[in-house]
């Protein structure tokens, strides 16, 4: 028995991504510091498995029934959106209208935790869903597709990992951006990244693709993941529980986007 397991840390951490980011219930963890949120964010892949289940299982009874396949990607993305509790398409929402705001900080940081949707956060929530729900559909066709229509919520997880490496630092002093930001070590960030660029190489051979598309399409997320932590730096002074929950939208979209390419 490790160190990290008698102390709780990796069963706290795990409770911690489970009840983050999905909808089943756990119990709390025992306490929440800087290794167990550390913990949190590598483990999000795998804490998620239960949805991309749920994903993978729609995609094939869209298939097995014969749905357009815009109607199964949306059966999917919606599935996937209740098992979040829409949690991270609200903070796509709060941080489109956050970082594309005229203002200063505070006014900006006021917008992302009035809950208040306005135009740039429609036209996110709208675009992403959109590319979601066509590239996801679109897997039904392909021999596994299933497998990995789920690959991609796996992955797309990893995210969060990038979201919250050092030095990257919090945008408000408490909430769940103050207790993740900068609390992942580079070389673990870029270690979980090679372990998803793996995974979906091999998700995209088996449904008929190139496998050199997986990782290719984990390094576009990741640049697109970048682009947005960096953004949000300059603007609002680092990241919040609204970014990570962007990040990780942003991340499946870029994913499916590529992970789509025959």
């Amino acid at each position: 028995m490790t160190a990290a397991v008698r102390r709780g840390v990796l069963p706290d951490g795990a409770l911690l991504a489970v009840g983050t980011f999905t909808v089943l219930p756990v119990a709390p963890p025992s306490t929440v510091d800087r290794a167990r949120a550390r913990t949190a964010m590598l483990l999000a892949p795998l804490a998620v498995l239960p949805l991309a289940i749920l994903v993978a299982a729609v995609v094939a009874c869209g298939d097995r029934l014969g749905l357009p396949a815009v109607l199964t990607g949306a059966l999917a993305v919606g599935g996937l959106a209740v098992g979040t509790r829409v949690l991270h398409l609200d903070g796509l929402a709060d941080t489109a209208d956050g970082l594309s705001a005229p203002y200063d900080r505070e006014r900006r940081l006021a917008i992302m935790k009035s809950g208040d949707v306005g135009p740039a956060g429609v036209v996110a929530l709208v675009l992403v869903l959109l590319i979601q729900a066509a590239a996801l559909g679109s897997m039904a066709g392909r021999p596994y597709g299933w497998l990995l229509a789920g690959a991609l919520v796996c992955v797309s997880r990893t995210a969060c990992a990038l979201a919250c490496a050092r030095p990257v630092p919090a945008a408000m002093p408490t909430g769940l951006g103050a207790a993740v930001a900068g609390s992942v070590p580079v070389a673990a960030g870029l270690a979980a990244g090679v372990a998803a660029a793996a995974l979906l190489a091999g998700a995209v051979a088996a449904a008929g693709g190139a496998w050199w598309l997986g990782p290719l399409a984990v390094l576009v997320a990741a640049l697109v993941v970048g682009v947005l932590v960096r953004r949000a730096v300059a603007v609002i002074g680092g990241i919040s529980g609204d970014v990570i929950g962007a990040v990780v939208e942003v991340a499946l979209a870029t994913l499916c986007v590529v992970a789509a390419i025959r």
